[in-house]
């Protein structure tokens, strides 16, 4: 059930997590693994469906926790929603990892991180902590996919693969030397989900400020 003020709760040292899966009982599971760990606090637990959007508006979580069942894929929709609408929240899926593409698919739409279901706690709050600080997270059973990947795309892939689509949009214009309020009414979207998208561009590519992010972009070949 959807605690619309647990988020008023959540100290301020604390990272708010948000259980997202369609297996109760799973996400029960999940819950009872966090339940006093130092430094995270669960401020609810959804299902996949309309609720969970309704439960990321409201409760700002800083990471959604999501639960995929082996035998389907990862929502890509909904994690798409996630990263247009809450950039500055965090996606870490759980799940047995089984399926190159549908992970890829995953990582594309925005996903910061994949933990094999099973997993200690101790790594669980690890992997918490790594994304939400911009970090990425592969397990063994995704790294060697993602290594693969890479090495079989050298060349031919997009710069700096860490960036979502819209992440590299967005960078691709800062590199065009325009301002936030420009960057906000070119692409639709607010002026403080810009802010918000650069804050995690500048988080993933461990930059200062727009200046060193406009060089690194223009270096890496974007703009115009």
């Amino acid at each position: 059930m959807l605690d619309q003020v647990a988020i008023k709760s959540v100290r301020a040292d604390s990272v708010a997590v948000l259980i997202v899966g369609d297996r109760p009982v799973y996400r029960s599971s999940l819950r009872s693994l966090l339940d006093g760990a130092d430094g995270v606090e669960v401020v609810g637990d959804v299902d996949t469906g309309p609720e969970a959007a309704t439960a990321i508006h409201q409760l700002r979580p800083d990471v959604v926790l999501l639960h995929v069942a082996p035998s389907s894929a990862p929502t890509v929709e909904v994690i798409t929603s996630i990263a247009e609408r809450r950039p500055d929240t965090a996606v870490l899926i759980v799940s047995i990892a089984h399926n190159q593409e549908a992970f890829l698919a995953a990582m594309r739409a925005g996903v910061r991180g994949y933990l094999s279901r099973g997993a200690p706690s101790q790594d669980l709050v690890l992997a918490i902590r790594i994304v939400q600080s911009g970090g990425l997270v592969f397990d063994s059973s995704t790294s060697e996919w993602v290594t693969d990947h890479l090495s079989q795309s050298v060349g031919a892939a997009k710069p700096f693969p860490e960036l979502t689509d819209r992440e590299l949009e967005v960078l691709e214009l800062v590199a065009d030397g325009l301002g936030t309020a420009t960057i906000a009414q070119q692409l639709g979207l607010s002026i403080k989900t810009v802010r918000n998208y650069l804050s995690r561009i500048f988080a993933k590519l461990h930059l200062v400020d727009r200046a060193e992010a406009a060089v690194r972009a223009r270096q890496a070949g974007l703009g115009h």
